[in-house]
């Protein structure tokens, strides 16, 4: 059985005791063990800071682009391994891990492509400068600049390469070194992409570290140089964001939580129409994709009364040709919960939603997996429920069950109604607007358009080229308000602010554009 290891302080590190256990879901085998035992945090920090962050800012953002470049093309190369070890540790079907690690490498290319767009400038540019005197000989500009501290990045169970990649490729190219801890459950993939970049030597030690296990203390080495950003649930978000030591030095957290996106049907859709068509193909996907184990995932359908019906119909039709079970057998389409623990959240919080809602497809509980052992693997079949009253669904707008399940909810076709519905899930991070009536998507978003932190605008036009509302592009910013967790990720160049200080610099103005054109030396 495999042991998981550590990567801090320039070396691997393997722990002795207090281990463990990781699963294959589908089998509920035991398929290595991690720890955290025996590492100095503090230690790991200023390794980081002292060697990492002493080679990034000497590097302009072109030449770390050119490391991002690298890592990307190392982990493709390996992109097989990557790929059953996923299989392997988080349940899911091939074709989903293509979707994480794919996900990863096509990440960390861009962001690699976007440094050399950037240039050989130190510092980035916030808008344009200001003439502050009389003439334009006293200017005024504001840019951003490293930090000179260590990005501890806590990731989510669910995209253990992607995951990584996305936060990790922002800071770098930002100038600042990565200490990355992924979630234990689904470790076994990322240890393995460290384990890659450094057989490949890829980065100058200190740039990139790595702990599996527990980071209990790890919080306690912070100032206010460093950053936080973290994935995953609402209630480890606030427990991180209210730490002392990070209140008392003042460090950013980023959190990205929990979201209850949603999908809004416009009252000019109608069934046999490409737009109906699209939105019926998406919801399915998002609502099986990852099993049902996406921070994007559709949670809630708002749909016209007089429609909810037909897309109740089609949802189902297309929802029953999803296969459940070993992605290790051929027919399966969607594979195991990554563990033991989301699936009796699973059954628990579909429990809860049926107190308000009707299952109309699915069980609603384990069942037995295609391929895998009888009574073996975490197995929670696609489960589709529909509201009648939705002045008494609290509960649909409340708790986000984190597996395939998602709840059909009617709505009068009105904007401001559609606006109204979409706000009760508190922020999200994504929501799915369905019309081809551009000034009725106009009126719901200035309605609706602060609840949530990004619009996926589904229509006839843009059918032939739709990504899906689940993909999170790297060009476009990757969180939402309010229960989302109030964070932003990815967003092209905006991403790496998260990473920096910004300044304002006032002085000769040809000074100042010297040091801030991004294109010049």
């Amino acid at each position: 059985m495999k042991t998981l290891r550590s990567h801090v302080g320039g070396a691997w590190h393997q722990a002795s005791d207090r281990f463990v256990p990781l699963f294959d879901p589908s089998s509920e085998e035991e398929i290595a063990q991690v720890s955290s035992d025996g590492i100095d945090f503090e230690s790991a920090v200023a390794y980081s800071r002292s060697h990492g962050g002493a080679s990034l800012r000497e590097l302009g953002y072109s030449q770390r682009g050119e490391l991002l470049l690298a890592m990307s093309k190392a982990l493709h190369q390996c992109r097989d391994d990557l790929l059953e070890l996923s299989i392997l540790n988080s349940g899911v079907t091939r074709k989903d891990a293509k979707f994480d690690v794919d996900g990863a490498t096509g990440t960390l290319a861009y962001y690699g492509y976007l440094g050399k767009e950037i240039g050989d400038s130190k510092f980035l540019p916030d808008g344009d400068g200001e003439e502050l005197g009389r003439s334009s000989r006293f200017w005024g500009q504001h840019c951003w600049v490293a930090r000179n501290g260590v990005a501890i990045h806590i990731n989510a169970f669910n995209f253990p390469a992607w995951g990584f990649a996305e936060k990790a490729a922002a800071a770098i190219l930002a100038g600042m070194p990565v200490i990355s801890k992924p979630a234990t459950s689904t470790a076994l993939v990322t240890e393995r992409m460290i384990e890659i970049l450094n057989d490949e030597e890829v980065l100058p030690s200190g740039i990139l570290s790595l702990v599996c296990g527990s980071v209990e203390g790890l919080l306690e080495s912070l100032d206010g140089q460093d950053v936080v950003a973290f994935t995953g649930s609402s209630g480890t978000g606030f427990m991180i964001r209210s730490q002392e030591n990070l209140l008392r030095r003042s460090v950013p957290v980023n959190i990205e939580a929990d979201s209850l996106n949603c999908a809004v049907i416009g009252p000019d859709v109608s069934p046999g129409s490409e737009t109906w068509g699209l939105l019926v193909r998406e919801i399915a996907r998002e609502i099986t994709q990852k099993s049902g184990q996406k921070c994007t995932a559709v949670r809630r359908i708002f749909v016209p009364e007089e429609r909810i019906d037909d897309l109740q119909e089609a949802l189902i039709e297309v929802l029953s040709t999803t296969v459940t079970g070993s992605p290790r057998d051929p027919s399966v389409t969607m594979g195991a919960l990554s563990t033991a623990s989301q699936l009796a959240a699973a059954v628990e919080g579909t429990a809860r939603l049926v107190q308000k809602a009707q299952i109309v497809h699915g069980e609603g509980t384990r069942i037995d997996g295609v391929g895998a052992k009888p009574g073996k693997g975490w197995f929670f079949p696609p489960t589709l429920l529909r509201v009648t009253d939705t002045s008494d669904c609290d509960v649909v707008h409340d708790l986000e069950v984190f597996a395939p399940v998602s709840t059909l909810l009617p709505y009068d076709g009105s904007a401001p109604e559609a606006a109204c519905s979409l706000a009760r899930g508190g922020g999200t991070l994504v929501s799915s607007i369905y019309s081809d009536d551009t000034g009725w998507v106009g009126d719901l978003l200035a309605r609706g358009g602060s609840f949530s932190g990004r619009f996926y605008l589904g229509s006839e036009k843009m059918a032939s080229q739709a990504t899906g509302s689940g993909v999170a592009l790297p060009q476009s910013q990757h969180g939402g308000p309010g229960r989302a967790g109030g964070g932003s990720e990815l967003g092209a160049a905006r991403a790496l602010t998260l990473y920096m200080q910004r300044i304002a610099l006032q002085g000769s103005r040809r000074m100042i554009e010297d040091l801030t054109n991004p294109r010049e030396s």
